[in-house]
């Protein structure tokens, strides 16, 4: 697996994740659109990053390529030391497994299996001998012990998208991100699933990528970076920041 050395941040810590003038287009013929824009991002280990910007402008695409489930038609990206361009669809799929957990706006979760199974899952795909045990060591710490049988559409919004958050925690991710983790619950619950995100970005020590309409919410991020058409408009630089 081929890896690449960046330059440190101040503080002498290596970003841990590294976007350098990514390109990437989306459709095909008359209707292809550029996306992404010569954009180039550093991220250090443990940095809270929020992603904003308008409708269209990029932010959620620039997230699903650091995550390494979207490839660039030009550029690179490093996460974590491991270079995304050399690796084939299988290795980019364990290197998820690994190290990214997602936290997607709609839940995903399968819903023939109880909240149990939905976060056993990617342990399972790993290997993991302890898969069911761990699974609800997960579900308690996010307030569901009482819920690992039940099935999704036995739970509401608020609950669905905990189980997500624990089935994205399962594995122990270096790096979080999270699509609009609030977007389909109203104020109070999506308050209540953004306290608990923080709180485990801080307990852990992860690296949060959040994608948000809601600048107060980013604003609990250690970093904002607001996208525009495609590319990056501005970066608050409260931490270190190195963008082009």
């Amino acid at each position: 697996m081929d890896t690449i050395t960046h330059p440190s941040s101040p503080s002498g810590t290596p970003p841990d994740i590294s976007v350098s003038n990514v390109n990437l287009s989306l459709g095909a013929g008359a209707a292809r659109v550029h996306i992404l824009k010569d954009i180039s991002l550093r991220v250090r280990r443990g940095e809270a990053i929020g992603l904003i910007g308008p409708s269209g402008s990029g932010k959620s695409t620039l997230l699903m390529v650091m995550a390494g489930l979207e490839r660039p038609d030009s550029g690179e990206v490093v996460v974590s030391g491991t270079a995304f361009n050399g690796l084939s669809e299988d290795a980019l799929a364990r290197f998820r497994g690994r190290h990214v957990g997602i936290v997607f706006q709609s839940f995903h979760l399968i819903p023939t299996m109880t909240a149990l199974e939905n976060v056993a899952v990617p342990l399972e795909l790993a290997g993991r001998a302890d898969a069911t045990q761990r699974a609800a060591i997960e579900l308690e710490a996010v307030g569901l012990g009482a819920r690992l049988h039940h099935y999704p559409t036995q739970l509401s919004g608020g609950e669905q998208q905990r189980v997500a958050l624990a089935r994205a925690l399962a594995p122990d991710p270096a790096i979080l991100v999270a699509d609009e983790p609030t977007g389909n619950l109203d104020e109070a619950t999506g308050h209540q699933i953004v306290d608990l995100l923080f709180s485990k970005h801080a307990e852990r020590g992860m690296t949060l990528l959040l994608v948000t309409h809601d600048t107060s919410l980013a604003q609990r991020c250690d970093r904002v970076i607001r996208l525009r058409s495609g590319r990056i408009e501005t970066a608050d630089e409260r931490n270190w920041v190195e963008t082009a």
